[in-house]
Order: C-alpha cells, then sequence, then structure tokens
C-alpha cells in the first residue's frame, strides 16, 4: 500500500505577507479569450470527456482506481468534474491561483471566516458590506464562535483601517463597489495598510466581477463572489465563489467544505460556464445602461440623491476610474418622501421588477432598508447612506430608453 500523503489531508493555512501570488501560464490571454477556454478545452481535453462543451457530470461518487488509489474527485461533496472546470475559469478570470465553489457568496464567506478564524480572532471591515454579511459579523460569529467583527469609522481613510486591526486580526474585508449605496474603497491603500501587519485583504467582487474590476493586481490576496448576480446574469443560480491561495483554497475545501457541505451543484455550475462565455459583453451593455440611467434620475427634480460611480460628482469617481475599467450595473437613488415614496415609486413600476437579487438581465428594484439591510440599526443604516427612501436598482439589458420611461413614469406617481 502507497504510504504518500493523501491529497485531502491538508494542513490549516497560514498567511504569510512574503509570499508572492503565481503568475498564471495563462495570464497573457485576453479577458473574453479565458471567459471561453480557462478550465476546458474541447482539443486537450478529449481524453477526458471528448465534448465540444464543458460536460454536466452529474454523480456525486467516482470509483476508485485500485483500493488505495484514492481519485480526486473522489465525492461531490467537495469537487465534480463540471465544478472544477468552472473554478478553474473563475481563477483564471480573477488572476487568482485558485477557486473554490460554494452554495452562495454567503456561503463563501462563511466558509473562509470559519476555517481562518479561531475564538478570540476578529475581522476588520465596514458598514459597507451586503446585508446578510453584515448579519454574519455582528450575531453569528461572535455570538456562536465568538469571533469579533470590527467596523471601521470612515473608510475612506486608511488610517481608519490600520487602527482597527491588531494582532487578534485574521481578516481584513472589503466590498467594493458597496451594495448597495455603491461606496468605493482604495484597494490598493487598504491592502498596503493590511500588509504592514501581517493580514490578508479579501475584495467581495460581486458587483463589479473581474471584467471591470481585478482585486488581485490591486494587492487583493483573495476574492469572494456572489456567482449568483452578475456572473450568472439571469437569475436562475445560486453559488458562490472564493479565489485565493491554493493552499487556503484547499484547507477551506477538505477541512470545511467537506464536513459542513453546502456545495454548488453540478447543474449550476455547468449553466454558470455557459453563462461566463458572455460575461465581458453583459457587463459592458450593464454598464453603459446604468450610465444612462443614473444621469437621467440625476437630472430629476424628485430624486434626491443617486449613488453611481459612473458619475462624475460620485464622491470616489476618480478612484472607481483608475482601479474600474467600468461602473456596473448597479445603481440606487432615493425618492421623496422616505419610505412611502420609495414603495410608491416601487409600486407603479411597470417593467422593473420589484425582486430580492441584483445583476440580471432584467431590471431589478428593491427596498434594502426592508429586506437586505434590516439588521443594521437606524445609526448604522445612516451611516451606511442607506435612507428610508432608497432604492436598490439593478440596470439590466433593456433599451435604456425603456427604463427611462418607466422610472418616468413611476416618478411622476411621488
Amino acid at each position: 500500500m502507497s504510504d504518500d500523503k493523501h491529497f485531502f489531508l491538508r494542513e490549516p493555512w497560514i498567511y504569510d505577507k512574503k509570499v508572492s501570488r503565481p503568475i498564471r501560464d495563462d495570464a497573457a490571454g485576453g479577458f473574453e479569450t479565458r471567459s471561453l477556454h480557462a478550465g476546458f478545452n474541447p482539443m486537450q481535453n478529449q481524453n477526458d470527456f471528448r465534448s465540444f462543451v464543458p460536460p454536466l457530470v452529474q454523480s456525486i461518487t467516482f470509483p476508485y482506481e485500485t483500493f488505495d488509489k484514492i481519485p480526486c474527485p473522489v465525492y461531490g461533496r467537495t469537487r465534480t468534474p463540471t465544478n472544477t472546470v468552472l473554478e478553474e475559469r473563475i481563477a483564471s478570470l480573477e488572476g487568482g491561483e485558485s477557486c473554490l465553489t460554494a452554495a452562495s457568496g454567503s456561503q463563501a464567506l462563511f466558509n473562509l471566516i470559519f476555517t481562518i478564524a479561531r475564538p478570540g480572532d476578529n475581522v476588520v471591515t465596514s458598514l459597507n458590506v451586503f446585508g446578510e454579511g453584515y448579519k454574519q459579523a455582528v450575531t453569528i460569529f461572535p455570538e456562536r464562535c465568538n469571533v469579533q467583527f470590527r467596523f471601521v469609522k470612515d473608510p475612506a481613510d486608511a488610517a481608519s483601517w490600520d487602527e482597527r486591526i491588531d494582532e487578534k486580526t485574521k481578516l481584513v474585508w472589503v466590498e467594493t463597489p458597496s451594495n448597495p449605496c455603491l461606496f468605493v474603497t482604495d484597494i490598493q491603500a487598504v491592502a498596503d495598510v493590511a500588509h504592514a501587519k501581517g493580514v490578508p485583504l479579501m475584495v467581495d467582487n460581486t458587483t463589479a466581477t473581474a471584467a471591470l474590476q481585478r482585486p488581485m493586481d490591486l494587492g487583493a490576496d483573495m476574492v469572494m463572489l456572489s456567482i449568483s448576480k452578475f456572473m450568472a446574469g439571469n437569475a436562475t443560480i445560486l453559488g458562490g465563489a472564493l479565489v485565493g491561495p491554493e493552499p487556503l483554497v484547499e484547507d477551506i475545501r477538505w477541512n470545511t467544505t467537506e464536513f459542513i457541505g453546502a456545495i454548488m451543484q453540478p447543474m449550476e455550475a455547468w449553466m454558470t460556464l455557459q453563462y461566463v462565455e458572455t460575461l465581458s459583453m453583459r457587463m459592458q451593455r450593464h454598464s453603459a445602461n446604468a450610465l444612462a440611467v443614473a444621469r437621467y434620475l440625476k437630472a430629476h427634480p424628485k430624486v434626491e440623491r443617486v449613488n453611481y460611480s459612473g458619475l462624475e460628482d460620485h464622491p470616489q469617481h476618480a478612484l472607481a476610474c483608475r482601479q474600474m475599467s467600468g461602473h456596473g450595473g448597479l445603481l440606487s437613488f432615493v425618492a421623496p418622501g422616505g419610505m412611502q415614496g420609495a414603495a410608491t415609486v416601487m409600486n407603479s413600476f411597470k417593467r422593473v421588477v420589484h425582486a430580492v437579487t441584483f445583476g440580471t438581465s432584467r431590471s431589478i428594484c428593491m427596498h434594502p432598508p426592508t429586506i437586505t439591510h434590516e439588521h443594521l440599526t437606524p445609526d448604522e443604516r445612516k451611516a451606511a447612506g442607506i435612507d428610508d427612501g432608497l432604492i436598490r436598482f439593478s440596470v439590466g439589458l433593456e433599451n435604456p430608453e425603456d427604463i427611462i420611461t418607466d422610472l418616468e413614469q413611476a416618478l411622476a406617481k411621488v
């Protein structure tokens, strides 16, 4: 029998700022090319699948070749051939060494923190994060795992991040642009602060995707994604991903996911592979449509504020232009009349759909104070810019004139 250590016996990952990110073999290829070819090539993978498109492998278990020769994948709770192709493709698009898919973006965040933090440790972040992540930060991890979250006072100031990091900090977590107020954080500045204190930086890149922003090129050590949003793009997929160093990814895979499950299913992974092929084109159209809508809303006399980094008067417009190649399809605006005004506008839409997600081909609206960020205190919502009249607006792929027409008639009702 073999004395070799099995591939699934992984030591806990320890961050070392001296270890640089490896340059990928496919780094020279264009983004659109990697969206189509990374992880699977019909000619090179003929012996594996003999298929033009990446195959859907629905099996949950994989036969041993011999008694002591264990296959990888071995069981569907940790990895499948279809998920492996998607993970390689996402890692390539983000420019990372390795990738792990999860049942959702929230699950990817949970698995990361559950893996690297221990009771008494802390994570440094800001109030500019998605609502479910905030719930993990203020309730789930502190109460159940004794892992605390420290919120910076001024996320635009690198010194504010620096003062919250201490010897127990295991991770700095940034979401940029943020949901729902599109706050843009300086990734390079926060990375420099975190690394100076020996702490890794994770960036949630869900809103921009790698088509518009490459956090690892700006100093991030990890990237988290909700595949359910712009990456899949049509509200048919529930999934998440984490990109980072191979030792970290495999630590999460074999020491956390293996035992708690909650993976992205092969069917969802296979469908995502098809959608990712058009990600670059879709994000260009989302960005163009969102800019047109944002400019219309900015000029509307009833709209109190518009949050979109593509507008020249956005507080971080110059920063967004430096670290992003486009501004994406998500924006938010404040309707007059507070919560009742927002309700009136949203109930008056004829084409825009009222639903809880964003990043879909259809335009969607949602009210963050009562749906996604209801767990924040009133003072925290105020600090994060989440007014009672705030409407999160995910601009779809329709003709922009039709989106604006629907906005026009809805705003006329308040």
